[in-house]
């Protein structure tokens, strides 16, 4: 090996990853890491007790998509015979990832505050607004520790207690309390889509097994309502429209036949021309306005036939059951990242003092 390689391989001092020294300082600085590890293990060990028990309930389901043309294909046949088209119902399904959406909004997260559940230690179900509002107040450990910052804000702005309701025509206003129930909410209550396998899950937490069963079932059975009516809607206002039409085609077509019968009946034995051309008039008119109150019936049968294939099926695949073992919290889980942190701070600390030092001891000589 020349002279020139051997100055070319060979390392460089000064930029070496010096790593003794920095394990030589933590080593001396073990005393301080370990009181870190120990606080930090002693607020973890109070973090992860005093946390209430929370239990998860869940329910599987998958929606049925099924072609309208082959559902109906056996009434096809039947449906042309009686002079009904099947050809225009068309499909608007509704996709699941529309689903979350649907949990979040805030008609949805009303229904579940005004929902009554029973909780232990409670003689009459109550709702989850009352619950979280009234009964279950927030643990003071959290509330004036993480959740101080939320506690000043609202001080400051001040809390509304007044509920205000809303209509499909008004806009909804949320109280101070009711923006904090569907905070909670929007932790406790979800759902889950498989798009690979193509079921979804819905999960609900509470502090108490068989109110989170409670709320899980009804928040499966609102969703099933609210998929239901939002896939059905655009049918379900043809059907009322052709229903309004229909009872007009109706009560006309009843007028008309019996003004013509009553005509009849007064004329069985006149043959003047001016009576039958009055007849024959009356005749067309029945004739018109039969035409289209049959027609309308038609269309009404349509109707009635488009929403029953518009309203979606759901098969469920695992049913809510009551929860045996809690969700949360997981003390070992939470022990252990305090202690992490508690290494890490203690590692900073040691390290960053010294480096402290070292800056100010460069500084130092520079000045002089």
């Amino acid at each position: 090996m020349t002279k020139e390689t051997q100055i070319l391989v060979s390392p460089d001092p000064d930029k070496e990853i010096d790593f003794i020294y920095p394990a030589q300082k933590l080593w001396s600085g073990r005393k301080v890491i370990l009181k870190c590890i120990m606080i930090f293990l002693i607020v973890g060990v109070l973090v992860a007790f005093l946390s209430p028990k929370e239990y998860m309930a869940s329910s599987t389901m998958v929606p049925q998509v099924t072609d309208p043309k082959a559902k109906l294909g056996a009434l096809s046949g039947l449906a042309a015979m009686a002079g009904l088209s099947l050809n225009s119902l068309g499909s608007s399904e509704l996709s699941p990832s529309t689903y979350p959406e649907i949990i979040s909004s805030v008609p949805f997260q009303l229904e579940l505050m005004n929902t009554p559940l029973n909780f232990k230690r409670m003689k009459e179900p109550v709702t989850l607004f009352d619950y979280y509002t009234k009964i279950r107040l927030a643990n003071p450990f959290i509330k004036y520790t993480v959740g101080l910052p939320s506690l000043i804000v609202k001080a400051i702005k001040g809390k509304s207690d007044v509920i205000h309701q809303a209509d499909s025509t008004a806009l909804y206003e949320l109280s101070e309390k009711q923006k904090d129930v569907q905070k909670i909410l929007e932790e406790q209550v979800g759902v889950a889509v498989n798009d690979q396998n193509g079921y979804i899950v819905v999960w609900c937490i509470l502090p108490e097994d068989y109110a989170a069963a409670q709320l899980a079932k009804k928040t499966q059975l609102l969703l099933q309502k609210y998929i239901t009516e939002f896939k059905i809607e655009k049918a379900k206002a043809n059907h009322d429209f052709i229903e309004q039409r229909y009872e007009e085609a109706k009560k006309k077509y009843q007028q008309t036949q019996a003004a013509l019968a009553n005509f009849k009946d007064r004329n069985k034995n006149v043959s003047i021309n001016a009576v039958r051309s009055e007849q024959d008039q009356l005749s067309a008119e029945y004739t018109l306005v039969f035409g289209l109150y049959s027609e309308l019936a038609k269309k009404l049968e349509q109707a009635k036939i488009e929403i029953k294939e518009e309203t979606p099926v759901f098969t469920i695949i695992k049913p809510v059951a009551v929860p045996t073992e809690k969700f949360k919290p997981n003390r070992p889980y939470i022990i252990g990242i305090f202690v992490s942190i508690g290494f890490i701070f203690g590692m900073g600390i040691v390290l960053g003092r010294d480096y402290a030092f070292r800056v100010k001891r460069k500084w130092k000589e520079a000045s002089r």
